[in-house]
């Protein structure tokens, strides 16, 4: 984990303190469309994803906000958070799978104001398959895209069946990435994605023509990135649907970085490399049925 230390003189003799930033930390999942396992209450409070995110808040001297309720969207509310991290799906105007309140047209605006303003934003899994563009195209003018797909960098296409595929990380030195190696292969849903915004700083390709399935007959993709977004720092990782990812180190370890660098703790080169490390994955349009 990250640790950060000053130093100071006591009868001469340096003295090494150790300091945690500390964080709160909204995580919002709201399900206006499909409900993961992972994120649903079923009843009750916690879910799993709240659980591990309770235990590393715990390791890092972070606070927690765990919410579905888009109705407390407002420059006030999310004032209260260095970063907002989504777990989303659908249309979050609307109040949809879950039955809880959507957000307001000014409470979306709220968010993107809220990044923009110097804050952070992380997205996990479908957080890409929410506020979804109008036109199935592939890569549309972002003139035609929704501001939050234009954030967030990237737009769900669909996947196929649950499989292992390798992701080669494109830049270990990012935080959180360290452990990862040159490579990793997880048994995940691996999201096909199109829409993608070619100033994003690419973590992670995924080899896609060594998948199964329809989704990922295409060049390798982005599967993890990091982008500005105005003043603010932006982060979406594709992984997260299953309960092993979770408990994964690897995935653990991507998080806490992401949290460290969207919340200003440690800094990062976002340079566009997107033409470079994925040259192939633009244009996309949906696989012919």
């Amino acid at each position: 984990m990250f640790k950060y230390t000053l130093c100071s003189l006591i009868m001469g003799i340096p003295l090494a303190v150790t300091a945690a930033p500390t964080h709160k930390i909204l995580f919002f999942s709201k399900s206006s469309g499909y409900e993961h396992s992972v994120i649903s209450w079923g009843g009750s409070k916690p879910s799993f994803a709240d659980k591990i995110f309770t235990e590393l808040g715990e390791k890092n001297h972070w606070t927690f906000e765990f919410s579905k309720d888009g109705s407390k969207f407002s420059p006030a509310y999310l004032a209260e958070f260095d970063t907002v991290i989504f777990y989303t799906t659908g249309d979050l105007t609307t109040t949809g799978t879950d039955g809880q309140p959507g957000m307001t047209a000014a409470g979306k605006q709220a968010l993107f104001d809220y990044v923009k303003g110097g804050k952070g934003f992380i997205g996990l899994h479908s957080a890409t398959d929410t506020f979804h563009t109008d036109k199935d195209a592939g890569l549309t003018p972002a003139s035609d895209k929704d501001a939050y797909v234009c954030m967030i960098g990237a737009e769900f296409l669909g996947h196929g069946d649950q499989q292992e595929a390798t992701n080669a990380v494109t830049d270990s030195k990012f935080p959180g990435l360290a452990s990862a190696g040159k490579s990793f292969c997880f048994n995940e849903e691996w999201y096909a994605l199109k829409n993608f915004n070619p100033d994003m700083h690419v973590l992670t390709v995924i080899n896609a023509p060594a998948m199964k399935g329809d989704p990922y007959k295409r060049p390798p993709y982005p599967t993890t990135w990091a982008r500005k977004e105005g003043k603010g720092r932006v982060y979406y990782t594709a992984m997260g649907h299953r309960d092993d990812i979770w408990t994964n180190p690897v995935f653990q370890e991507m998080l806490v970085g992401a949290i460290h660098w969207t919340c200003g703790d440690v800094k990062a080169d976002v340079s566009p490399n997107f033409s470079k490390v994925a040259p192939g994955a633009v244009p996309l349009a949906a696989p012919s049925k």
